[in-house]
């Protein structure tokens, strides 16, 4: 439709200048045929073959399947929605640093932002080919020519001076709309970077928070041990006692010291994978792990409350998903560009300066020189690659709807999968802690059964190992929620949204500076 407006538009030009003879344009219609090409191909700039793009759908629920944890609430789209930092919902002071030099410092996400920089700068030189190239070579030689070969009075032989200024214009018409669509596929692709460099921070800051608790996890279960050691030792001392006096026998003390030893060598144990939490923390805040190192700090406080939001919003607040959602946009340029293949490109160029064989008379008005004329390109014949390169593009557009609708599915799997867990992991803690209690009541009965002499010490063993089992299972489950909260964050976008994206603006603007 906007082509046949803009042909519309250069007819009725055409027409009046025809038929008024007097008109002032009417150079346009007679010899200046190639100023008459430069209008008609400035009116014919509407004009855009290939599809429109449309936002491929995805399958959206209405609500989660999986319902948040006792005393959370399923928040309004507007209502309570993570912002910014999400990381703070912890008061954490100590993870709140360590998280803030994630986006400084980690060499992960600074390779991100530097893509995104030259993807910014690829909109710049996409935008380029809207304008004209202006371009000038001044030349000055000193040439002799054959006798041999020039003989004509005009090529007489012999040395002469050249001294050249030309400036040559040149512009390719965007009649079909390649040089727009291929500038609207940059804007996509720069957006697509902008999004990957905010899931980027997601993901390290989310792994970091995930590190961080699994640490002091361990931290938990150290504290754990060594209080369980030293009750351990006072077993031990027990059992010798009695030995000495002859009311317990080799065997247990035998059994106390077995016991005592393999409660050590699991404390010993856990500082394995404690340093291997630190080491790892480090590395994502840019730091060696040489120079690093947190201090021991026991968990206590279950997680809080995320506001979950309705499924719909979910398209919205995740970085990966506006990613390939963009990646679909530029993909839908591509098959425009390939379309406007198909026609023939129309180049509008002009060449003038001076040129003289005296340096006095270089920038005389005799010494100027100039040609102007449009140039039209048509391939008549590629044994089908054109329609081949169409069909390509059309397969990678339906190859990026496909991930686009595969990262959605698996975005609301994640989101389920952690609503889960922490509703489960909350039912799991209630049962730990009864465990936790019954436990100790076993062992407290029967210390005091061995100390009567109504029980022998295996006895106290196996309530010794089913109430360390017991609490251990309880610090890793709490350990566990606060992972699964981290996850769920994640899965949920960090608190991001699409209106974060960069504008055309700021797109186009110079700067190095972070989204």
């Amino acid at each position: 439709m906007n082509c046949e407006i803009a042909k519309a538009r250069v007819g009725v030009v055409d027409h009046r200048i025809t038929r008024s003879p007097d008109h002032p344009m009417k150079w346009l219609a007679t010899g200046h045929w190639p100023l008459t090409t430069v209008l008609c191909c400035l009116l014919l700039t509407s004009c855009a073959v290939g599809p429109n793009y449309h936002r491929p759908t995805a399958p959206v629920p209405e609500t989660y399947k999986e319902s948040p944890p006792e005393g959370w609430k399923q928040a309004q789209p507007s209502e309570g929605v993570l912002r910014g930092k999400w990381w703070e919902i912890y008061n954490d002071p100590q993870l709140n640093a360590l998280e803030e030099q994630v986006s400084i410092s980690n060499q992960n996400v600074l390779v991100a932002l530097a893509q995104y920089r030259e993807a910014r700068d690829a909109v710049r030189i996409a935008r380029a080919s809207y304008f004209p190239v202006l371009s000038t070579a001044p030349s000055a030689s000193s040439v002799r020519t054959s006798s041999t070969i020039y003989s004509s009075p005009s090529l007489a032989p012999g040395a002469r001076a050249d001294y050249t200024l030309p400036v040559d214009f040149s512009y390719q018409a965007d009649i079909w709309g390649s040089i727009r669509r291929s500038v609207a596929a940059s804007y996509a692709n720069a957006r697509v970077s902008a999004a990957d460099l905010e899931n980027a921070r997601l993901s390290y800051q989310a792994q970091l928070a995930e590190f961080y608790f699994e640490l002091h996890g361990q931290d938990g279960d150290e504290d754990l041990l060594e209080r369980t050691l030293k009750a351990y030792q006072d077993y031990l001392k027990l059992t010798q006692d009695r030995y000495k006096v002859g009311v317990a026998s080799g065997a247990d003390v035998a059994q106390a010291e077995t016991q005592l030893d393999t409660t050590r060598t699991q404390l010993i144990d856990l500082e394995v994978q404690r340093t291997q939490f630190e080491h790892a923390i480090a590395i994502l805040i840019g730091k060696p792990p040489a120079g690093f190192s947190l201090p021991r700090v026991v968990l206590k406080t279950p997680p809080p409350p995320i506001p979950v939001g309705l499924p719909s919003t979910l398209l919205e607040r995740r970085p990966d998903i506006a990613a390939n959602e963009r990646l679909v946009a530029a993909a839908n340029e591509q098959i425009g560009i390939a379309k406007a293949a198909f026609f023939p490109t129309l180049v509008l160029s002009a060449s003038g300066g001076f040129e003289s064989a005296s340096l006095g008379n270089w920038f005389t008005w005799p010494s100027r020189f100039w040609s102007v004329g449009p140039q039209l390109a048509e391939t008549l014949f590629d044994a089908g690659k054109r329609s081949a390169q169409l069909d390509q593009q059309r397969a990678a557009y339906d190859a990026t709807v496909a991930t686009y609708r595969q990262t959605v599915l698996t975005a609301f799997q994640q989101v389920e999968d952690n609503l889960a867990a922490l509703r489960i992991l909350e039912q799991e803690a209630t049962a730990a802690d009864q465990a936790v209690r019954a436990a100790e009541d076993s062992l407290t009965i029967s210390t005091a059964q061995y100390k009567a002499g109504t029980a022998d010490y295996l006895q106290v063993i196996t309530a010794q190992t089913a109430a360390l089992q017991n609490e251990r299972t309880a610090v890793d489950i709490l350990t566990r929620r606060l992972t699964s909260s981290v996850l769920l964050i994640e899965a949920l976008g960090g608190g991001w949204d699409t209106s974060q994206l960069p504008s055309d603006g700021a797109l186009r603007r110079v700067s190095n500076k972070q989204p």
